[in-house]
């Protein structure tokens, strides 16, 4: 009878921990969810089907300042990263790797020359201008807060 309590003592301790466990690991998993990306040719085809906006980044990644200011102040942001999961169809063309012909056509549209590069498109593939006009061009780092800005109006301009 003894042995039957103290397994019953033991299997009660190791469901607490489990549980202890389950729920510290659990808002680290749903705060790091961030962006989906997706290559050029399913972007270009879900943004047609689905009529959304697509946001394309030509990015190196690590040892990129642009790059890596672009991941932490803006993509990893919960709320940005939300606005572009929902909104748009989130593109990223690694150019540490070797262009696909479309990827390397893209670019030269915009005249990239092997640099990164962040459009706006819609779902046709257009570029997605400004109500100045203008598409975005940035250097070094985006306010987070103008970014979600930028993201309604793109969005608004889009048709969508």
């Amino acid at each position: 009878m003894a042995s039957a309590i103290a397994g019953e003592v033991i299997m009660r301790r190791l469901v607490f921990v489990v549980v202890l466990v389950v729920l510290a690991i659990a808002p680290s998993v749903f705060a790091s969810e961030g962006v989906h990306w997706i290559s050029l040719r399913d972007g270009t085809e879900k943004a047609r089907t689905e009529k959304k906006p697509m946001i394309v980044d030509f990015f190196f990644g690590k040892g990129c300042p642009r790059c890596e200011s672009l991941e932490k102040e803006v993509y990893e942001n919960p709320s940005i990263a939300k606005k572009i999961n929902d909104d748009f169809i989130p593109i990223r063309v690694d150019l540490t790797k070797k262009l696909s012909p479309e990827e390397e056509a893209l670019g030269n549209k915009y005249e990239f020359k092997h640099d990164c590069l962040l459009l706006f498109l819609d779902y046709n593939g257009d570029i997605v201008k400004d109500t100045a006009g203008k598409r975005l061009c940035f250097l070094d780092k985006i306010d987070p807060e103008w970014f979600i800005d930028y993201l309604n109006m793109v969005k608004a301009s889009s048709g969508k």
